[in-house]
């Protein structure tokens, strides 16, 4: 299976470099900044699941991409979606399947759009990883895992041609036959963790140790209640799994949308919570309090962010 893997950072780059490693035939998409780096210095992965490096990966930029390929991975940022599916069109053919892991839903639709159903898989990462100073990939704990699956559900040849390909390539993977399912729960956990924390601008433990446990319990319950809704309820395991995470005393865990913001950058706020409220039922969006206040304070950001630059 020939594998194109777009962008070499925190996902793409762990994920493919670990395939890369394993003997997988992996291609990454970069653009010539990026490619310039790993050419002279290689592809380098630290992590506590072990170090790796890869001394000449292959590489393609968007101008030189001429063929198709089997399986385009795909874990950009939500904003950076349009441009990503402009740079790997042309590796697209009539049999390429396309596994986004982003989080949420929107971004499904806006690749059937242009590439068609058949193409695009659902999916999912669940990993803590991001680019170094020195362009390494940095990984920061023992969670790795991809899970995906057929949009349509059931264990289809090409799903288990995947998890084949992927199979003992230094990472954990979920070939899911509910994976629409798999995609709501961790959309739920993550809508709720970066609104609170973002909200807060403060570590899960530091606003439990100020009294807002609550206000977490709510949002997790608006972000549930709208994924059962949709049909996705998360089974009770799951809930008190989300419920006890955003509620831990003295957890240190931030949500990664609250460092894009301490640091002045975009942040996935329509994807992640705007469109949250979107799959609500149009009579009941206006009593998601908790998800009303966290998407006004998220826009609100964005709009300062957005003053500041037009002022220079």
């Amino acid at each position: 299976m020939r594998i194109l893997v777009v962008g070499a950072g925190g996902i793409g780059g762990y994920f493919g470099g670990r395939l890369a490693a394993a003997g997988r035939d992996v291609t990454f998409l970069v653009r010539p900044k990026r490619g310039e780096l790993l050419r002279e210095s290689g592809l380098s992965i630290r992590s506590p699941k072990g170090d790796l490096h890869i001394a000449q990966p292959k590489l393609v930029t968007a101008d030189s991409l001429k063929e198709t390929f089997d399986l385009v991975l795909l874990g950009c940022k939500a904003y950076d979606l349009d441009d990503a599916m402009a740079s790997f069109a042309p590796a697209v053919g009539p049999q390429t399947m396309i596994l986004p892991t982003l989080n949420g839903m929107r971004h499904l639709e806006r690749l059937e759009a242009r590439f068609g159903a058949e193409a695009v898989l659902g999916g999912a990462c669940f990993i803590s990883s991001t680019i170094a100073s020195d362009g390494a990939i940095l990984h920061f704990n023992d969670l790795h895992r991809i899970a995906f699956g057929d949009r349509r559900g059931g264990m289809p040849a090409r799903i288990e041609a995947i998890a084949e390909t992927f199979s003992n390539a230094g990472f954990d993977i979920e070939a899911s036959p509910n994976i629409l399912k798999a995609m709501w729960d961790k959309w739920a956990f993550i809508a709720s963790t970066a609104g609170m924390t973002c909200l807060m601008r403060a570590a899960i433990g530091d606003y439990v140790a100020a009294g807002a446990s609550d206000l977490a319990l709510k949002l997790i319950d608006e972000c549930l209640d709208i994924a059962a809704a949709n049909g996705f309820a998360p089974g009770e395991a799951a809930v008190q799994r989300i419920r006890g995470f955003l509620t831990t005393a003295g957890s240190p865990i931030t949500a990664s949308m609250l460092r894009d913001i301490e640091g002045n950058g975009r942040i996935e706020s329509d994807q992640i919570v705007g469109d949250m409220l979107v799959r609500a039922a149009p009579d009941k969006r206006a009593s998601y309090t908790m998800l009303n206040i966290v998407l006004a304070h998220l826009k609100a950001y964005e709009a300062q962010r957005a003053r500041q630059a037009a002022n220079g």
